[in-house]
C-alpha cells in the first residue's frame, strides 16, 4: 500500500505533513515520493490567499487526471475552511478537516477495502531540515487573515515535549531543526517564552543548527537576541512588515508602527553578525493610496533586507478586510512590479557581500545530476557541482559567483 503526501503553504503545513508521514510509516504503510505512482495521495491544503486556493484545486484535479484509480484525500486549512468546495472537485474521494487529520489513518483501510497493514520500518522521503511545530493558532486578530478562523487561538506545546522531539530528530540524523508555528513569538504566552525555549534546546542538545521562522517586531527582545551568541542559532530572521504606512498598519490590525519595525530590524542588525533579515509586504491592501505605498517602498529601501516577499492583497471571506473597497488590480500590479524589482536588488546586494568567502552549507538535495543545492546558516541558496552524495551533510563551501538568484560555490 503506497501513500504519497503533497503540501501547499507554510512551514507549519510542512511540519504537519512530516508528522503524518512518520505516523503513516509507523502504521506499516509504504510512503513514496509523490512523483511516483501511489494508491493514495494526501494533499495538505492551504487557504491563506485566493492564489493558494486556486493552486490547491489545480493540484487535486491534476492528481486525479494522472492517477484516476488512486484514492485522493484532501486535508489541511482549505479543507477546514470550505470542505464543500473541495468535495465538489472531481476525483476528490475523502475530505479530512485539519483538526481531524490525526485520525486519517484509522479510516483509510475502510475506504480502501483493505486490512490494516503489518507494521514495518521504511525509509521516509523527508527533508534534510527537521520542522518542529512548537505552537499553533493565533490570537492577534489581523483584519485580513483567515488563519485564526481555521486554526483557532494560540496554543503552545510543553518545552519537555519539544526537547524529546528534537532528540528524536537528532537520532534520525538531522543536523538542523526549524522551530515553526503560526506565531512562535507568542510561545508560552510570555515575552521570554521563545528565548527560554531556544536556550533549553541549545543547552540540552548537540544540535548543529537551530533556525526560527517568522517573528513579529514586538517579539524581538534583548534576551532573544542574546541567544544568537551561540553560533548554532542560525543568523536569519523573517520579520513581516506588511506595510510601511501607519495608517494601513492600523487598518490591518497590526500591533506596531513603521518606526517600531525600523527599531526592531536595527536591533537585529546590531546584535547578530552576518544576519539575514527577510520580510513580507502586502501590496494593495484596501485603502492603500499611492502615498501609503511610497512610504512602504521607502522603508524597504532604507532597511537592509536580504529578500522581500511581496504579494498582492487577497480578500479572504469572513475577515473584516474582505468587506472593504479594494484597490484596482492594475494599480496592484504596478506596485508589485516596483517592489519585486527592489527585492531582487536587495537580494543581489546581500549575496555579493559573501562572494569569495567560505560558508558552511547544509546540502538538501541533488537539483539535477551532479548539481547539489543547499542553504547557508543565514539562508542563502547555494549550488555546487559534486559527484559525491552530499544530502544531509554540512560542508565548508567557497562562494564564487552569483547566478540565477543563487550563489554557486565549490567544496572547500
Amino acid at each position: 500500500m503506497n501513500i504519497a503526501f503533497l503540501t501547499l503553504g507554510c512551514k507549519v503545513n510542512q511540519a504537519e505533513t512530516e508528522e503524518l508521514v512518520r505516523a503513516t510509516s509507523d502504521e506499516g504503510y509504504q510512503v513514496v515520493d509523490p512523483s511516483r505512482k501511489a494508491d493514495v495521495f494526501v494533499v495538505n491544503t492551504c487557504t491563506v490567499t485566493a492564489t493558494a486556493d486556486a493552486k490547491t484545486r489545480q493540484l487535486l484535479r491534476r492528481l486525479h487526471r494522472r492517477n484516476p484509480s488512486a484514492l485522493i484525500v484532501a486535508t489541511g486549512c482549505y479543507a477546514e475552511r470550505n470542505p464543500q468546495e473541495l468535495h465538489a472537485i472531481e476525483g476528490v474521494d475523502l475530505l479530512v478537516p485539519r483538526k481531524e487529520s490525526h485520525n486519517m489513518l484509522s479510516v483509510l483501510p475502510r475506504w480502501l477495502g483493505t486490512p490494516q497493514p503489518t507494521r514495518s520500518k521504511t525509509q521516509l522521503p523527508l527533508r534534510t531540515r527537521a520542522l518542529i511545530k512548537v505552537q499553533d493558532g493565533c490570537s492577534l486578530g489581523c483584519t485580513y487573515c483567515i488563519v485564526p478562523k481555521v486554526r483557532g487561538p494560540g496554543q503552545c506545546r510543553p518545552i519537555e515535549e519539544i526537547l524529546v522531539e528534537v532528540a528524536r530528530r537528532l537520532d534520525e540524523g538531522f543536523h538542523e531543526v526549524v522551530l515553526t508555528g503560526i506565531h512562535i513569538g507568542s510561545y508560552n504566552h510570555r515575552p521570554d517564552g521563545l528565548s527560554q525555549l531556544v536556550n533549553q534546546i541549545l543547552r540540552q542538545t548537540k544540535l548543529s543548527r537551530l533556525r526560527l521562522t517568522s517573528l513579529h517586531p514586538c517579539d524581538i527582545s534583548h534576551r532573544l537576541l542574546s541567544e544568537f551568541g551561540d553560533y548554532r542559532l542560525c543568523p536569519h530572521l523573517h520579520i513581516p512588515l506588511q506595510s510601511g504606512s501607519n495608517k494601513v498598519l492600523r487598518a490591518m490590525g497590526r500591533h506596531y508602527s513603521a518606526e517600531d519595525f525600523r527599531l526592531a530590524v536595527t536591533a537585529v542588525m546590531n546584535a547578530i553578525l552576518e544576519v539575514s533579515v527577510t520580510t513580507d509586504v502586502i501590496v494593495g491592501f484596501p485603502g492603500e493610496t499611492d502615498q501609503d505605498f511610497e512610504q512602504t517602498l521607502s522603508l524597504c529601501q532604507q532597511l537592509p533586507f536580504s529578500w522581500i516577499h511581496a504579494f498582492p492583497f487577497s480578500a479572504r471571506p469572513g475577515t473584516p478586510a474582505a468587506t472593504l473597497p479594494g484597490v484596482e488590480e492594475s494599480v496592484k500590479a504596478k506596485r508589485m512590479k516596483r517592489l519585486i524589482s527592489l527585492a531582487n536588488e536587495k537580494q543581489a546586494q546581500f549575496q555579493r557581500t559573501f562572494l569569495g568567502r567560505n560558508m558552511p552549507v547544509l546540502w538538501e538535495r541533488e537539483a539535477k545530476t551532479g548539481v547539489w543545492t543547499g542553504l547557508t546558516p543565514n539562508y542563502m541558496r547555494v549550488h555546487c557541482k559534486s559527484q559525491e552524495n552530499l544530502k544531509g551533510r554540512i560542508t565548508d563551501t567557497k562562494l564564487e559567483q552569483r547566478m540565477d538568484w543563487a550563489l554557486w560555490g565549490r567544496l572547500a
